[in-house]
């Protein structure tokens, strides 16, 4: 028998028991009258059917004192018969066939089409299980959450705006701890433990890691390349000579982009991170998001003058402060696919190749759209890569969202987005030949092999810090002549923020 003609039968049976039960807590109140039960407001088991109003639903044991034998073993028939007629609504916590019901509350920072593939994603748990997903996107998650988490009205499960707000959420005990939640055993053989450890505060796992990116890529049109005689540049001085040739010939070597809501800014951070790791090294990047190098240190400075030679040169940033300041991320590759191609290549991590597919349906991977690393700048910190990734966290204790983070953390819910394209699994166990095209799959190749991979820094760094990063980025972009006055100020913000 199919599982739709399965349920169809037992609502049909449930529906027949309810008729029956019905009648029969009918005929066992007109006997107990028919003994003499007098009384003229009847009480019965709190909860029951036929106890509609509070009024009704008193102390019925004293009454069993003073019954005779008959109406005792007729009350008893009435308070069984009444419990089995209560309408068969699913249990939470269980329920035939796993089934759990009701529904669990998700805020994400998803829409558009990172929404439909997490909907995708839940969907086969929602089958399931019955729970229903109700999912609310936001790109001011951050400020929404805050607002919520204080309100005392947080949803039943989020999107972490990193591990630095996770951190202060945990340590507020906002937080389900999920030791208790997950099994723990099984996420050690399914995810690496540097994912792991990234979800824990003082030792409690509070959050978990249900995709990834990889960060530092940037991409280009294969096709203009070949046209242009243009060649993958291996180090950050290829890149500059690179850019210089292109710029040259009448065309913006780059497209950036920084609009993000209330979260603009933060593409830029990427492009930072990715100039620190590999142009300061792994330890000093470890020092600057702990809090332990200043930003007006000399490591610090020289990276924002090095991404300077992207954004604060005329000529080489596609619409110049105007379009990196005013549009949105997802877009800002698009100019590379006009004809003639406004700019050549645009640096963004591992997921954009979704917003350049929903953008430009006819774009086909490797043949439109390719990547290169970002090139090392220092020879002995070659290899590094920034990573990346969605952390959700649990606020309310209930089986739905038990059950929804058990699921989220499965190969099974991670390979549907994958196949999907524009997301990265940190579970081990979903194989690389999910992965929709050869870019993905060589991205997926490059997170696992890394040399030196790091999380993103500003993820890390506490809120405070992260946001005063993201609108220094635009403030330099506006007016890089300020810079001094910048880093001076985001030193302020530092020396703040890592005493909380």
């Amino acid at each position: 028998m199919s599982l739709g003609r399965a349920d169809a039968r037992r609502r049909q049976v449930s529906r027949t028991l309810n008729v029956a039960t019905f009648w029969l807590a009918s005929f066992a109140w007109a006997g107990l009258l028919a003994f003499g039960y007098q009384d003229t407001e009847p009480t019965v088991p709190s909860g029951s059917i036929l106890c509609q109003h509070a009024a009704q639903c008193g102390d019925w044991r004293h009454e069993m004192r003073d019954a005779s034998p008959m109406r005792v073993l007729i009350l008893a028939a009435l308070m069984t018969v009444a419990a089995c007629a209560q309408p068969s609504t699913p249990q939470s916590g269980g329920g035939t066939d796993g089934k759990i019901g009701g529904t669990v509350s998700v805020l994400g920072t998803w829409g558009g089409s990172e929404q439909e593939s997490f909907l995708a994603m839940v969907k086969p748990f929602e089958d399931r299980t019955g729970v229903r997903v109700e999912y609310e996107g936001t790109r001011d998650i951050d400020a929404i959450l805050t607002t919520r988490v204080q309100g005392g009205n947080p949803p039943d499960v989020a999107g972490l705006p990193g591990p630095g707000k996770m951190t202060e959420f945990g340590k507020a005990g906002k937080l389900i701890d999920l030791g208790g939640v997950l099994d723990m055993s099984a996420m050690r053989s399914d995810y690496a433990e540097d994912w792991i450890k990234l979800g824990q505060v003082d030792g409690k796992q509070y959050g978990i890691f249900i995709k990834t990116s990889a960060k530092g890529f940037v991409w280009y049109d294969p096709k203009q390349f070949k046209a242009k005689g243009f060649t993958v540049p291996k180090t950050w001085d290829e890149l500059v000579a690179l850019s210089k040739k292109m710029k040259d010939g009448g065309t913006a070597p780059w497209c950036v982009a920084l609009e993000s809501g209330a979260a603009s800014g933060w593409p830029a951070t990427d492009w930072l991170e990715d100039i620190v790791l590999r142009q300061a090294g792994p330890a000093k990047y470890d020092e600057w998001y702990q809090g332990k190098l200043k930003w007006t240190s000399p490591e610090i400075k020289k990276a924002w003058q090095t991404w300077g030679e992207v954004v604060a040169q005329p000529g080489i940033a596609f619409g110049g402060k105007q379009f990196i300041l005013s549009t949105n991320f997802g877009n800002g590759g698009d100019p590379m696919f006009r004809n003639p191609p406004g700019c050549y290549m645009h640096h963004q991590a591992s997921f954009i190749t979704d917003f350049f597919v929903k953008g430009n349906p006819s774009l086909k991977p490797v043949q439109d759209f390719a990547f290169f690393a970002f090139p090392d700048i220092d020879a002995k910190n070659a290899g590094a890569l920034e990573v990346g990734g969605d952390l959700f966290g649990q606020f309310k204790d209930t089986p739905q969202a038990r059950a929804l983070m058990k699921y989220l953390t499965t190969a099974e819910a991670q390979s549907i987005w994958v196949k999907r394209g524009g997301a990265l699994s940190p579970n081990k166990k979903v194989d690389v030949a999910q992965y929709p095209d050869d870019i993905s799959r060589d991205i997926a190749k490059l997170l696992t092999g890394a040399k030196a991979a790091r999380f993103d820094a500003s993820d890390l760094m506490p809120d405070a810090m992260n946001k005063a990063f993201w609108k220094a980025t635009l403030d330099y972009v506006n007016d890089p002549a300020k810079l001094d006055t910048i880093l001076a100020d985001l030193d302020r913000v530092q020396t703040e923020s890592y005493k909380r």
